[in-house]
């Protein structure tokens, strides 16, 4: 795991730390080949320069972060704040993670993902990249 995210996760509760490092894990299980680091203050794991996922500390719990969450169409996931096409879902314990919804949305942040690498060159306008 990258040192800097070990050290986030090291810095949270006892809850909190076991919630991280299970994401982590099936992260980096699921995605194997994605960049991570502490982006923003957060662990976030990235192809060719996008973000895919990423959790954060909440007041009320770890909340995983897809960056194109909203067009897996999944009611486990809810939507941002409309603004980017995020949606994510809120842990306090980490038996609440489900091994099986966890590889199924990685399978789809592969393939339905939003160029947000680029947002800035189009001046905050997001295109859907075309992967195959």
């Amino acid at each position: 795991m990258n040192q800097e995210i070990e050290a986030f996760n090291q810095s949270r509760s006892e809850v909190e730390q076991t919630i991280c490092n299970k994401l982590a894990e099936l992260i980096n299980k699921f995605l194997p080949e994605a960049e991570n680091k502490i982006w923003h203050r957060h662990p976030v794991w990235f192809l060719e320069g996008n973000p895919i996922v990423g959790y954060s500390k909440l007041k009320a719990g770890i909340r995983l972060m897809f960056w194109s969450g909203i067009s897996f169409e999944e009611d486990k996931l809810k939507a941002g704040t409309g603004k980017f096409k995020d949606a994510s879902i809120l842990y306090t314990k980490a038996d609440e993670i489900v091994l099986d919804d966890i590889e199924r949305w990685i399978g789809k942040a592969r393939k339905i993902l939003w160029d947000y690498k680029n947002i800035y060159k189009r001046k905050g306008k997001l295109i859907r990249l075309d992967i195959e």
